[in-house]
């Protein structure tokens, strides 16, 4: 959910970026006519992605609203370069590319509509699908109660956090009191920050020492303030952290929990303003390519194959409202 400029190049870390270049020339393209896959070597960070695609399904793109069909065109937005393999910028830095692009792809197969890619900052996502510029909002959102209050939700992925920490750290987070005296650092606006918060106040009434939470928008920012020591952690998505140890080898999962806390698994989903008239067609369109295996392939395409879910659902139970 935190944002990368556009200007951060790949991927993940000023601190690594000379390997992340070489794990990118290394994994240039396939040379064949077979989607990329993920591999020990890495990912396909460039422009000519080669990706997975499906059949239109006429049955279920009739159910888009007609202004949509007529226009031709299923317009994205979503951050301006999610840390990977979400939503990021190739090395040619202008092409957005990543699981999240995919998925959007693979909708607008089904569909029969070519695929619109936008950017911009997290919060204005949200203002562009109000204002019609957007017709859904595809970056890593997940469902939540108050969310829920104005936009639909069809579901494509499990919402899972990470803490990462510097190589032999010794830190370890299994509950929230573990982040009791650590300074952590975490994306505004983010349901992890929502999170975080909450387990602050909880331990700091149970009389634990406080969170010192800091906050950063851009993937070099917070993984200098972690590689110098000014951070102890960083609580993000999962796959983006997953990919930077990959990449990177100089940090480690401390640990993980559902973005809805620890009584509700959190769910990712295409996010559409509310009664548009469009969620039945994405739900239709996702569980589609769920079924006939696409799906599938764009999670094995950016080893986030553990966050798949069997169904994609409308408005599911989301992270509950803060008392």
């Amino acid at each position: 959910m935190s944002a990368f400029t556009r200007r951060t190049r790949l991927v993940a870390s000023a601190l690594t970026a000379v390997a992340l270049l070489s794990v990118a020339a290394c994994s240039s393209g396939s040379g064949t006519d077979e989607p990329d896959a993920a591999t020990s070597s890495g990912y396909n960070l460039t422009a000519d992605q080669n990706r997975i695609t499906t059949d239109s399904v006429p049955e279920i793109a009739a159910k888009v609203p007609q202004s949509i069909r007529d226009r031709g065109t299923l317009i994205v937005t979503g951050s301006a370069g999610t840390a990977p393999p979400l939503r990021f910028y190739a090395d040619d830095d202008k092409t957005i590319i990543g699981s999240e692009t995919d998925f959007a792809h693979l909708l607008g197969d089904v569909l029969d509509l070519d695929v619109e890619l936008t950017a911009a900052d997290w919060a204005q996502n949200f203002v562009r699908v109000d204002s019609g510029q957007a017709d859904v909002f595809i970056s890593n959102v997940t469902v939540t109660e108050e969310r829920k209050e104005k936009y639909d939700f069809s579901t494509y992925r499990l919402d899972n956090l990470a803490f990462e920490v510097k190589k032999d750290s010794g830190i370890e987070v299994k509950d929230p009191k573990d982040v009791a005296g650590l300074k952590v650092g975490v994306s505004s606006g983010t349901n992890q920050e929502a999170l975080l918060v909450e387990w602050n106040e909880q331990n700091v009434a149970a009389g634990l020492e406080p969170t010192e939470i800091l906050y950063f928008q851009n993937a070099t920012d917070y993984y200098l303030a972690l590689g110098s020591g000014r951070i102890d952690a960083y609580f993000g998505p999962n796959p983006s952290a997953s990919f930077h140890v990959i990449q990177a080898g100089e940090t480690e999962i401390a640990g993980t929990f559902s973005g809805a806390g620890a009584d509700l698994q959190g769910e990712i989903a295409v996010l559409t303003k509310k009664d548009n008239g469009l969620i039945e067609a994405i739900n239709e369109a996702l569980n589609h390519v769920i079924e006939n295996g696409t799906y599938q392939q764009v999670l094995d395409r950016w080893g986030i194959a553990n966050e798949a879910v069997a169904t994609s659902v409308i408005n599911p139970p989301g992270l509950p409202k803060k008392q």
